[in-house]
């Protein structure tokens, strides 16, 4: 299916890989509401074309990945805004944070460089994350006299735990990429001229293996991240492995391995 014109991101297909990439180098390629909206669109157009085997989200430029919100839109009294709009507006932005997460295909974020606020909730969100040595994460809310929202103060504790969390966000500390790698929050380090082949590579393994397995998998290992226990994990777990199971894939793959 075709990928439209977007205002401030591009997505673009390429043989089952769908690559966005945010437009706004000179705002360190921030999260406007447009941006938002464009993401969402994107999303849904990626969720009805089964064809798409791998999502990759990364920024224009060498400085930024996302540097987060665009903070303009924040100023003024709360008196001055309309907490109705506005909680809506954060609604809205969290749902496309998820529809990343909940997207059938693996997301992978190509982090470019600065990963910070809303650029690494969404990142968060996203299945792998692979960036390069010199990039720089935080959640610098405290900051401007906010909290993380979208999500991020469950989802990014899933994966980094609740102390590194606590310390990241009440200090509006920054750490490097590979802190990053260790604390669990990144899959790969590389440098800089290394980063498009690495997740070329990922890519490229991810279409080497059963496609719909790798999708099944991904709604399985969701699920179970955030099922209320292991019994209600192990029941949907069973559900998904049959539906696979059922699969002419599945059958094509074993007779080959068995050949």
């Amino acid at each position: 299916m075709p990928y439209e014109a977007y205002e401030s991101i591009t997505a673009e297909k390429d043989d089952g890989v769908v690559t966005i990439t945010f437009h706004r180098p000179e705002k360190y390629n921030a999260l406007s509401t447009e941006v938002y909206m464009d993401l969402a669109r994107a999303f849904a157009e990626i969720q009805l074309d089964r064809e798409v085997d791998a999502v990759v989200i990364t920024g224009e430029g060498d400085d930024a990945f996302c540097s987060g919100a665009d903070i303009g839109q924040y100023a003024g009294s709360a008196a001055e805004h309309d907490p109705r709009q506005k909680d809506r507006q954060q609604h809205f932005y969290e749902s496309v944070y998820r529809a990343a997460y909940d997207l059938h295909p693996p997301v992978i974020a190509k982090i470019n460089g600065y990963c910070v606020g809303g650029g690494l909730i969404l990142a968060s969100f996203c299945d792998l994350r692979i960036a390069v040595d010199d990039a720089k994460f935080g959640v610098p809310t405290t900051d401007i006299g906010q909290i993380p929202g979208g999500g991020s103060t469950y989802r990014v504790t899933q994966l980094v735990g609740e102390a590194k969390v606590k310390e990241l966000v009440y200090t509006a500390g920054m750490i490097d990429a590979d802190e990053a790698r260790d604390i669990g929050f990144v899959n790969r380090v590389v440098e800089r001229d290394e980063l498009d082949a690495t997740v070329d590579d990922v890519v490229a393994a991810i279409q080497d293996t059963g496609r719909q397995a790798v999708k099944n998998s991904k709604r399985a290992i969701n699920f179970s991240a955030n099922a209320p226990d292991i019994d209600t994990a192990r029941e949907r777990e069973a559900e998904i492995w049959w539906e696979q199971f059922a699969t002419e894939e599945r059958e094509r793959l074993v007779d080959e391995f068995n050949e």
